[in-house]
């Protein structure tokens, strides 16, 4: 039985018998509503805006996919992003290439081999190092928190893999990911130290799928790296369930991806020039790279086309005062002192930026507005809250933040900041799994995200007075 039959089934209407000639017409519409559901289940194309931000997303997954840092694929995203650029007519497009840090992705495989064998859904963390030839076998040893993994006495792990629990959960400001996000960021590091040979952590999400999360952990302080993995959540589940029970488990794992150090990546780089260019620009930031695990719909395409089509949605009716520079950045993902950010950083040093946002948050609707100006600029602050508000987007306490890949342009020059905050309800989910595809984006909201975009860049590319530095300014 369907769920729409199911549903008619239970219904009063459906059992009662003034209700069965109604009931029979609604069952009449059954192969209707089916044929309406999964039509609404495949991607369709936008029907509100012009269709920009859609047409990048869409194409820069079909055609390119997957963008691992340093790899092949990345190369040819950038091509495929000057290309683009080039084709909606911004100016000075370029490809600024440098090298970086990055990691290849092996096999990967691992099974509980006591006290109950079973498969484990595992993928690895970027940095982590290859199990030995044959695979790595071992104890495993449960913590629960990452709290509990620095309480433990070194040494006390030679020879053992240890297994880190968390409990992350859904918030709509996914300020959960930066607690949780440290079990994978530190937690390997902080095994290593401990003497043990490999590590495994739940996979930092909020989904129930049997899909395990990817991304960077680090190796700092001299820590030796060792093997990292993530589980699913409900591997993770299961490892739980098993250590409440008392029982010594033995793990199997084989994990062959690798670091390579020193990779080539690079920046797409455009401008939509303003009609002063002797004003100060507005930087505008994207990450280009993604995981591999996934084609890297929402993190971050879906950002590239939002910045790109609000500066264009912004600029219909006229060019804009200020000068606005869209940073495509390479290799965000390893998070290293050579990432797209940094590079950009370096490179333009001596380029005069007023403003800077970044949309790094996947695509759906913004619902949150954060500034960070300085108090000569109230005023505009004022204008850029009037401009979002009728969208329903609404002022929240403290400073804007920015993104990994303003940061250091951030902290050199002391920008002015704006945060257009979407809601991350469902964003880990999805993140750094095989599920982040072009499915998952639903146009209409991707748009709402370029007309919030397009209202404030009208009124901070179009601002005639100085936009002040922060004092101290830094991604906080």
């Amino acid at each position: 039985m369907s769920a729409t039959q199911s549903l008619l089934a239970k219904s009063p209407l459906a059992r009662s018998p003034a209700g069965d000639t109604t009931a029979a017409m609604i069952r009449t519409l059954i192969p209707a509503l089916l044929l309406a559901s999964a039509a609404g289940s495949a991607q369709a194309a936008p029907i509100e805006g012009d269709g920009v931000a859609w047409d990048i997303v869409e194409g820069l997954t079909t055609e390119i996919g997957p963008r691992l840092a340093g790899s092949e694929a990345e190369a040819r995203a950038r091509d495929w992003a000057k290309a683009k650029l080039e084709a909606l007519n911004f100016a000075n497009v370029a490809i600024e290439p440098f090298r970086t840090e990055a990691w290849t992705r092996g096999e990967e495989e691992a099974r509980l081999l006591a006290p109950y064998p079973q498969p484990l859904a595992i993928t690895a963390l970027g940095r982590s190092v290859p199990t030995p030839a044959g695979g790595l076998k071992g104890e495993l040893v449960y913590f629960p928190t990452l709290a509990a993994l620095r309480a433990a006495a070194e040494g006390s792990l030679a020879g053992k893999i240890a297994f880190v629990d968390h409990a992350m959960q859904p918030t709509q400001d996914g300020s959960g990911y930066g607690i949780y996000g440290d079990v994978r960021r530190a937690g390997p590091a902080i095994a290593s130290r401990k003497g043990a040979a490999g590590v495994v952590i739940r996979s930092v999400g909020t989904d129930f799928h049997r899909n395990p999360h990817t991304g960077a952990t680090s190796f700092s302080d001299g820590a030796k790296p060792i093997p990292s993995g993530a589980v699913s959540n409900p591997d993770a589940d299961l490892i739980a369930r098993i250590a409440r029970r008392g029982q010594p488990m033995r793990i199997a794992m084989t994990l062959t991806g690798r670091p390579n150090p020193d990779a080539p990546s690079g920046n797409v780089i455009a401008d939509l020039p303003g009609r002063d260019p002797s004003l100060p620009m507005i930087l505008l930031a994207c990450h280009l790279d993604s995981w591999d695990l996934g084609t890297g719909a929402i993190d971050d395409a879906s950002g590239c086309a939002i910045i790109t089509a609000a500066a264009l949605q912004a600029s219909k009716d006229g060019r804009l005062l200020r000068t606005v520079r869209l940073l495509w950045a390479g290799n965000e993902e390893m998070g290293s002192q050579t990432s797209g950010g940094n590079a950009y950083a370096n490179a333009h040093a001596g380029d005069r930026h007023a403003l800077a946002m970044e949309s790094d948050f996947g695509a759906d609707r913004v619902w949150a507005l954060r500034l960070k100006l300085a108090d000569a600029n109230k005023a505009l602050g004022d204008r850029i809250k009037a401009a979002v508000w009728p969208m329903g987007i609404v002022p929240q306490s403290g400073p804007a933040h920015g993104g990994a890949d303003i940061s250091d342009t951030v902290k050199a020059q002391k920008l002015a900041l704006v945060d257009l905050g979407q809601d991350g309800t469902q964003y880990f989910d999805l993140h750094h799994t095989p599920d982040d595809t072009l499915d998952k984006v639903d146009p209409a909201a991707l748009q709402q995200n370029v007309d919030a975009w397009a209202a404030v860049l009208k009124v901070v590319a179009n601002e005639p007075g100085t936009i002040a530095p922060i004092e101290g300014a830094t991604e906080e």
